[in-house]
């Protein structure tokens, strides 16, 4: 079972699968090795592997290999792979490779999909939203809603067709030190919600670069778990700056010892957000699973012309609120040289007012 990264194969393929066998009744039969994220059962043996590297795939043989988010990998690491199905077979069970995907445009149609001597040996399986029955009445209606705000989004995530982004908003660049930044200032975005991710992250500043982690992102949490969690999750006696719609939580916050402000907010402080964050240099912490498909995902609105607008579409965006939060109301106070009196200021005239 392959992902690109490690840290996404961990969240999204691992342990999902460790669930599904205490689903069925059959954990307690298993030999897991939870640090090479291998397990055995009934003298099979199913390898959690990223291929970020692609050589640790060298010298390996494979039945089946199933391939989650293929459109991260590249061609050459996926013709890598093919040649990996090379474990002896039974008769009548060839060997087999399995790619899942949401259908962004990527070599995957045009390699496979659109390349006949490809295609005589694949079956394609297209599946929608409409077919998940586990899904809420609340995220259903979000991926309805794209209807009305992108065609591409709506294309990919609704009606399962392969369809181009290019409207994206964010660059970034992904690094493995994260824990090595030693920071000039460290602040913290906070999303809330319940039926959608409670979203936090941490922001490192040092020599004008941002470094960014995913630190929360958990739907269904009552206010006393935000609260627990967050006092876990972030520095102590660090300034975090949350969705200002919530004045009674982020007060119920406070009265926890917690030092929590709403983030400023006007008439044009997405936009401006938005705009303050593709100005920075921005370089997100590998682990960061939620927030890495966030920025791949976030776009513009379009117009009825096929302009752009100075809207984002409201999808997908959690982390990317509270990243904005945090930015935008620690960079607002632009006429100080000293962010850091600006910060003091800024918290000094809500603890005034």
């Amino acid at each position: 079972i392959i992902r690109k990264t490690r840290p996404s194969l961990k969240m999204t393929c691992w342990a999902p699968f460790l669930e599904m066998l205490q689903d069925f009744g059959i954990y307690e039969y298993c030999f897991i090795n939870k640090s090479d994220l291998n397990l055995l059962l009934n003298g099979n043996i199913i390898y959690f592997r990223s291929v970020d590297k692609i050589s640790k795939m060298k010298s390996t043989e494979f039945n089946y290999i199933f391939i989650e988010e293929a459109d991260e990998i590249d061609y050459e690491t996926y013709h890598i792979l093919k040649t990996r199905l090379s474990a002896r077979t039974i008769e009548g069970q060839p060997n087999q490779m399995f790619i899942a995907l949401n259908p962004v445009q990527c070599w995957i149609q045009e390699k496979i999909l659109n390349n006949p001597k490809e295609l005589k040996d694949v079956k394609v399986i297209k599946s929608t939203y409409k077919d998940n029955p586990f899904l809420s009445k609340e995220y259903i209606k979000i991926l309805e809603d794209l209807k009305y705000q992108d065609e591409n989004l709506y294309k990919i995530y609704c009606l399962g067709e392969f369809s181009q982004m290019p409207n994206k908003i964010y660059t970034y660049n992904i690094i493995d030190n994260y824990d090595s930044i030693n920071a000039d200032e460290i602040i913290y975005g906070l999303d809330f919600g319940f039926n959608n991710p409670t979203a936090l992250i941490e922001i490192k500043m040092k020599d004008k670069v941002i470094y960014e982690r995913e630190l929360l992102y958990q739907t269904g949490l009552t206010t006393e778990q935000i609260i627990d969690r967050v006092k876990c999750l972030a520095t102590p006696n660090k300034y975090i700056f949350a969705d200002a719609e919530d004045a009674r939580l982020i007060d119920e916050m406070k009265q926890a010892g917690l030092m929590v402000y709403p983030a400023l907010k006007d008439k044009k402080s997405v936009y401006n957000g938005i705009m303050l964050v593709k100005s920075l240099k921005i370089n997100i912490d590998i682990n960061s699973v939620n927030l890495i498909k966030e920025k791949n995902n976030y776009i513009w609105k379009k117009r009825p012309d096929g302009s752009l607008s100075d809207e984002p579409v409201k999808f997908l965006d959690h982390l990317l609120d509270a990243e904005r939060y945090a930015l935008y109301t620690y960079f607002k106070q632009n006429n100080v040289e000293n962010k850091t009196d600006a910060l003091n200021s800024f918290v000094n005239y809500y603890i005034k007012s």
